[in-house]
């Protein structure tokens, strides 16, 4: 490990999902706009590649780890690599999309959906306790979506996402509980519309105003200072859904 690296390590936070869209540009607006150091996580090897040479002007600032979230490797994997290191934040992101017209769901598709979207959340925060324990707080930020949120509109197609971003919700007020004797915070985020594939994939025909630099910019910020006021809360982040 560098010396830089190690000088940046009480700032260490773990964005999941960290190769494109909102993912990456949290990764981005964490290094340049708050000097923090991060450890990427994501699938696609070249896209984290190119992440680590965006961020190379300030040194040490970004680690990557090629992980698949639905691999049963994947929390020893992130543990391997942070080697006991403190946590300042977990930033759950990373998600898969599914969409399916009712009759066509298959149990393969859900299971993998789920795996990703709730249960990896819950693996990982439950293995890194110990290095999320301490002062300051460590946060773990879920990232959710209106489709998930309590009574917003739901649209046809989505009830499979709609549904695991709804138990990432529930599972981010749960932690709060579980975690609430060592001090670590939890909450969630619940996203409206942003301008990312992803939504362009749900919403062919759609553009929202928000793009993922802005929102990225708001969950770097909120990933560091939000546990200051909040625990166990679910918050939407909306200007339109969609």
């Amino acid at each position: 490990m560098s010396a830089a690296t190690q000088d940046r390590s009480e700032d260490l936070v773990i964005v999941t999902g960290a190769s494109r869209g909102i993912g990456r540009a949290t990764v981005r607006s964490l290094v340049f706009g708050h000097g923090a150091h991060v450890l990427a996580l994501a699938r696609d090897v070249a896209a984290l590649g190119s992440l680590v040479k965006e961020c190379d002007s300030v040194t040490g600032a970004v680690e990557l780890a090629t992980v698949d979230l639905a691999d049963d490797t994947a929390v020893q994997l992130v543990l391997d690599r942070l080697a006991g290191r403190k946590v300042r934040a977990l930033i759950h992101n990373a998600g898969l999309l599914h969409t399916k017209p009712m009759g066509q769901h298959q149990q393969k598709d859900l299971d993998r959906l789920f795996r990703v979207n709730v249960t990896a959340p819950l693996l990982l925060s439950q293995a890194l306790a110990d290095q999320l324990d301490g002062d300051p707080p460590g946060h773990v930020v879920h990232i959710s979506s209106m489709g998930g949120f309590q009574d917003s509109v739901k649209f046809p197609g989505l009830v499979g996402y709609s549904a695991s971003k709804a138990a990432l919700a529930c599972l981010s007020q749960c932690l709060a509980e579980e975690f609430r004797e060592r001090g670590i915070r939890s909450n969630c985020l619940a996203l409206g519309s942003v301008d990312t594939d992803m939504l362009r994939a749900a919403f062919p025909n759609y553009r929202a105003s928000i793009t993922a630099e802005e929102m990225g910019g708001f969950i770097a910020e909120f990933s560091l200072r939000g546990h200051k006021l909040f625990n166990g809360k679910v918050l939407p982040v909306a200007l339109a859904t969609p």
